[in-house]
């Protein structure tokens, strides 16, 4: 059979039982340096020879996808194949696969837990607290005001039924709506600028831009609610980090909370630093049920794709 390179930074530093099934099903698994996301010279070095790649959302380039002559498929943990070269890689006959909704509950939660933590400005005084100082800010209550959501696939979906069941309003944009997707009264589909005009926090649930250029520009943010709140589970070129600097120095953006990074880890913490950002190290599909549901299933895409 063939050789499986491993890269997702959990299952190089943590393994995984499913990992075994590539075993038993005669594949010699490899691992990328553990607990770290392989640059490409990494890649160029460990990918020639793999038959397939079970891939995290390290950059994978022309020059790597050219330089492994033997591989037949990726299989990503999860939805997003943007950091793929996915015109190289249909070039090369090199097939994608990806595990669609499998961390869409872990992510949407997290979007969840960042929208209180926003909202009450937790890890503010939690800060506080622990270095002995008493100090508040007035928080905001949730239920009664709008959720925008700028994407709304499998998570912006998961995300919406929990903020309806807070009784919050929810508005949701895609360039092409699931208009099956009719949760409550309180939730409608609109356009991209009633999203920016109404909300009173606005949640990013959409791949990155085909050209790689934010959508949340200083353009766009001025067309927001003053004090609106931002988050960003999903990719970091959505946002201009410049902008959204300015928005929160001018209070025209309240706080902002990230989950993802242009280099993970950060080589530039400005952002992560300014106290009303809240920042977790990508997070999102981080649970025990999403890395079991995307590795089985990033697996089993690897071993189907290669018996056939």
């Amino acid at each position: 059979m063939g050789k499986i390179l491993i890269t997702p930074r959990s299952l190089t530093r943590d393994g995984h039982p499913s990992l075994d099934l590539l075993k038993k099903a005669g594949h010699e698994v490899v691992f990328s340096t553990p607990g770290k996301q392989p640059a490409e010279e990494e890649l160029l070095k460990i990918l020639p020879g793999c038959a397939g790649y079970l891939a995290g959302v390290e950059k994978i380039s022309e020059r790597v996808l050219e330089s492994a002559g033997d591989l037949k498929v990726i299989s990503r943990n999860g939805s997003g194949i943007d950091n793929i070269d996915l015109k190289a890689a249909e070039r090369l006959n090199i097939q994608i696969r990806k595990t669609e909704g499998a961390n869409a509950k872990g992510v949407a939660e997290l979007t969840i837990g960042l929208m209180f933590s926003l909202a009450r400005f937790i890890p503010y005084h939690d800060g506080k607290m622990k270095g002995e100082v008493w100090e508040r800010r007035k928080g905001m209550e949730l239920e009664g005001r709008t959720l925008g959501l700028v994407g709304c696939g499998q998570i912006g979906q998961e995300a919406a039924v929990r903020a309806l069941g807070m009784g919050m309003n929810v508005l949701a944009y895609r360039r092409h709506p699931d208009l099956t997707f009719s949760p409550s009264d309180k939730f409608s589909w609109v356009a991209f600028d009633e999203v920016l005009e109404k909300s009173d926090i606005i949640s990013l649930h959409r791949p990155a831009s085909g050209t790689g250029e934010p959508v949340i520009t200083g353009q766009i943010i001025a067309k927001m609610k003053r004090g609106v709140f931002i988050i960003n589970t999903s990719r970091a070129s959505l946002i201009d980090e410049n902008a959204v600097l300015t928005a929160l120095e001018s209070n025209q953006v309240a706080g902002l909370a990230t989950d993802v990074y242009a280099q993970e880890p950060p080589e530039d913490f400005s952002l992560v630093k300014h106290d009303r950002v809240i920042a977790t190290p990508h997070l999102g599909g981080f649970t025990g049920d999403s890395v079991d549901r995307a590795t089985t299933g990033a697996v089993e895409n690897i071993i189907n794709t290669l018996q056939v």
